[in-house]
């Protein structure tokens, strides 16, 4: 009997054993499944710092086909070109923090108060790439078309904060609100209210360029650029042995008509500064005293001849320097055949491609073409664009630089947020 109650002691005893060793275990694979979840989340999902700008952390994005891809849509895109693209860009990155993929918005082909016929949406995808933008941008933010969406009555739709007391900080927890649960049942999150331009902006400069550098024109008006740029250096040509395709040209964004000289003025008296406006002869005095210029150069004027005081902006530029304009071009009626839209996207694309670039360090068009040129000069291992000896250096002709010339431009890709590109800047990291 005490043999027996013995064996029992002993098997229950090892059954003891067995059932601690298989809590240890349980309780092992819990803590491993937390890590694990950690690191997912600190891989996969988007974190803020303690001033409320995201950091620049991978978001794995729901793919078409995917059972659970999400959507945010947002209201009509407005204004000019380029707030137009810095309201998109600001989409995108909006619906990359809620994980979610962008619906292909419609962008305004006109401003609003000039051409009131024109007053129609166009669609992204008839201004630029859509294929070419989610390639390019594949894993950071994507675009969709609406027909991805699977149920359209599985919808929220919410507003977007707004007025003085709308603070960044409240617009913050308003996004991060809009990635919790309740609203992740949502197959689609539709944000009414402002245009997505006047949004808080929460991400720095160098996440701006990264969709910037995924916007490709469509086929039709990049071959418009092309012909552009062709009649320049064709121009140019003209006054030198050099072929045409090898031909460079300086393109001068020149901010002289009466509607921007509006503008700058009133800017200059809110701000209490004198170096946003430029007069003709100011910007052709300083674009004179660029270093490093050849003889015979070609300059093409980027303006809106319809909006100018004169014709005399063709007028006045130093002895070796060919001004050339689309009136002198004969390329009016090309530009007359397309909204205002298309009309800034070929000049845009033309300013981009020139060898030397002039503009206005308070002009959003001017302040984007940096971006873009300063992209490029990076690649190419170029940190530094003061100096006179560099490739596609730009300059801010209403900033007086060394030699009475415009002070050199480089975009600060360090910024945490786009507010000097967005509204202006006298500070061109030169």
């Amino acid at each position: 009997m005490d043999l027996i109650k013995l064996k029992h002691v002993k098997l229950f005893k090892w059954h003891v054993k067995l059932f601690k060793w298989h809590v240890n275990a349980l309780v092992s694979i819990c803590v491993f499944l937390f890590i694990l979840a950690l690191i997912f989340r600190s891989l996969f999902l988007p974190t803020s710092s303690a001033d409320g700008r995201f950091k620049n952390n991978e978001i794995e994005l729901l793919k078409p086909g995917n059972v659970r891809m999400k959507f945010l849509e947002v209201p009509q895109i407005v204004w000019g070109l380029n707030n137009q693209k810095i309201a998109f860009a600001r989409a995108c990155l909006t619906s990359r923090m809620l994980n979610r993929t962008l619906l292909m918005p419609s962008l305004s082909a006109s401003l609003f108060y000039k051409e009131i016929n024109r007053l129609q949406p166009i669609s992204f995808d008839k201004v630029f790439n859509f294929e070419r933008f989610n390639s390019l941008c594949d894993g950071f933010v994507r675009v969709s078309r609406y027909s991805d969406v699977r149920n359209e009555s599985n919808l929220i739709e919410v507003q977007k904060g707004s007025g003085r007391r709308w603070t960044l900080e409240r617009d913050l927890d308003q996004l991060k609100e809009f990635s919790k649960q309740d609203y992740d049942a949502y197959e689609t999150i539709r944000v009414v209210g402002k245009n997505p331009f006047l949004w808080h902006d929460h991400w720095p400069v160098s996440d701006y360029a990264k969709v910037f550098e995924c916007l490709v024109l469509v086929d039709e008006i990049s071959k418009e650029a092309d012909e552009v740029v062709s009649k320049i250096r064709e121009f140019g040509s003209e006054t030198t042995s050099v072929s045409s395709y090898q031909k460079p040209y300086v393109a001068i964004h020149m901010r002289i008509e009466k509607d921007w000289m509006i503008h700058c003025k009133k800017r200059e008296q809110r701000l209490n500064m004198s170096s946003i406006c430029s007069s003709k002869e100011e910007i052709t005095t300083r674009v004179a005293n660029i270093q490093g210029l050849k003889p015979q150069t070609t300059l093409y004027l980027a303006v809106a001849n319809e909006l100018l005081e004169d014709d005399s902006v063709l007028n006045g530029w130093k002895q070796g320097m060919h001004p050339v304009d689309k009136k002198r071009l004969g390329l009016t009626e090309i530009y007359k055949n397309h909204s205002y839209l298309i009309q800034a996207a070929i000049d845009y694309e033309v300013c981009l491609r020139a060898d030397v670039f002039v503009g206005n360090s308070f002009s959003t068009f001017s302040s984007l073409l940096v971006l873009e040129r300063s992209q490029k000069m990076l690649k190419m291992g170029v940190s530094h664009a003061c100096g006179t000896d560099v490739r596609w250096p730009s300059y801010a002709y209403n900033l007086k630089g060394e030699d009475g010339g415009p002070r050199p431009w480089m975009t600060n890709f360090m910024d945490s947020s786009l507010e000097a590109i967005s509204y202006g800047s006298n500070n061109v990291s030169c």
